[in-house]
């Protein structure tokens, strides 16, 4: 199953809308007789891949997968009844599918009398299809807040500077990150400041994510390099903004809350157009503006061994007034990259759904 965990990892940034999922086929003597994942959506499911890979092998084999096999016919077939087709004797998957139009496949495994059982390495699966998952439970698109700092917490110096906090060894850890999501995500603060590009660079075969930037008054410069073309560009607006200045770039219009886009009204209209995962690589504004939202479900930040003592923090007002309202983070993962410290963790709580009150973002 770790295996097939790891299977499932190589589809992360190429199956939107659907889920990243890895399959491992053992024969009766528990070696392995064929393996696959899920590449791209409207391509085989892992399940198909690894059994034409076993062959004949799959018969009487057991297979371990890292999502309940689905149970309709969309672009491709039911993935349980290829498995029982095979004549795979046993079956082992780790997560259940909570989707009301593909659940239900080890149902139909055990009425063809397949063994089944469900819950090995359980949160092993749900970290690597985590996009997937939060974007059928709450109906939004899974966030990432990616942050840099210095380790006395500062995102730039006094004077503005920011390049470089971090090393270059995390900098193409980041293009790593952008390439695994469907979309990257900066305000129009970031715009002005930064000139961001974006694009993924440094991997050979990525498919590259939508490049979001969200711009109330449609300030940015048709100069700008978001809007150069490398990949595919989303800005959003307000309902009034006048964007006769951006000619060919694809517009998004949203009701302004007190002057600002809501972030729920951004996220569930994203979802709608099947973004299932955001990378947040703005400034401590938006941050803010999605933490105050309970809208960010995974943090990394890079911390590099350097001290500033002034200018801008990592995080500007995200709503918390006392220490018992702090975001208290659970700390999944603490390695070193190059010289920096790259973090990872998510919340305590539960973040919030799509239908929470839309709340403000420059």
């Amino acid at each position: 199953m770790r295996r097939a965990v790891e299977l499932a990892a190589r589809g992360l940034g190429s199956t939107t809308p659907n889920p990243v999922v890895g399959c491992v086929i053992t024969d009766a003597a528990g070696t392995v007789v064929g393996e696959g994942w899920h590449q791209r959506a409207g391509g085989p499911h892992a399940e198909v891949h690894a059994l034409r890979a076993a062959g004949d092998a799959a018969r009487g084999a057991t297979a371990y997968v890292t999502l309940e096999p689905c149970n309709h016919t969309g672009r491709t077939g039911p993935c349980a009844q290829a498995l029982i087709a095979a004549g795979i004797s046993r079956v082992v998957y780790a997560v259940s599918d909570p989707s009301a139009q593909a659940g239900g496949g080890a149902a139909t495994l055990r009425a063809a009398g397949i063994e089944t059982t469900a819950g090995l390495l359980a949160e092993e699966a749900e970290q690597v299809n985590a996009a997937w998952l939060t974007s059928v439970r709450l109906g939004r698109p899974h966030v990432t807040w990616k942050y840099a700092a210095t380790l006395d917490g500062r995102s730039a110096a006094a004077d503005g500077s920011s390049r470089w906090i971090s090393s270059a060894e995390s900098r193409a850890d980041v293009h790593r990150l952008r390439a695994e999501s469907d979309a990257v995500l900066v305000g129009s603060g970031t715009l002005r400041a930064d000139d961001p590009h974006l694009a993924v660079r440094g991997i050979e075969g990525a498919d590259q994510p939508l490049r979001i930037a969200l711009d109330a008054r449609a300030t940015v410069r048709p100069t700008a390099r978001i809007l150069d073309g490398a990949a595919p560009t989303l800005l959003v607006v307000g309902e009034d903004a006048d964007t006769r200045h951006l000619p060919g770039v694809d517009v998004l219009r949203l009701p302004l809350h007190d002057g600002h886009i809501g972030v729920h009204d951004l996220l569930a209209r994203l979802h709608a157009r099947g973004t299932r995962s955001v990378l947040l690589e703005g400034g401590p504004a938006l941050a803010g503006a999605f933490l105050a939202a309970g809208a960010v479900d995974r943090v990394i930040g890079y911390l590099a061994p350097a001290l500033l003592g002034a200018g801008p923090a990592a995080l500007a007002d995200a709503g918390i007034k006392n220490i018992s309202d702090a975001l208290r983070l659970d700390i999944t993962e603490a390695v070193r990259v190059g010289p920096d410290l790259r973090i990872t963790a998510v919340p305590v709580t539960a973040p919030a759904t799509a239908t929470a009150t839309a709340t403000k973002e420059h």
